[in-house]
């Protein structure tokens, strides 16, 4: 039997959000049922920061990763209870 009261799931942020978006919380409980309302969330709480993640199709932008449970998804996929979420941002050097 599924829950009838949503329950959050734990998102962690990059750090390079830090300098972008003052006061951020790396670590944060959010309701959401899918990626996109996870984002619309986070968008709520730091305006601007949608753009960050997504693009204007909107997809999650090309150098943003999104793991559920260690699986990369799409702005589409659907979050269970409890679920870990981490975003990140792609790292290049030589």
């Amino acid at each position: 039997m599924r829950d009838a009261l949503p329950r959050p799931v734990c998102v962690r942020l990059p750090a390079l959000f830090d300098a972008l978006f003052p006061g951020v919380e790396r670590r944060l409980e959010v309701e959401a049922a899918t990626v996109a309302e996870l984002v619309d969330a986070l968008e709520a709480r730091w305006p601007g920061m949608r753009d960050r993640i997504c693009d204007s199709r909107p997809e999650i932008r090309k150098h943003i990763n999104v793991f559920v449970d260690g699986r990369r998804v799409r702005l589409d996929a659907a979050l269970a209870p409890g679920a870990d979420v981490f975003i990140l941002t792609a790292i290049s050097g030589g």
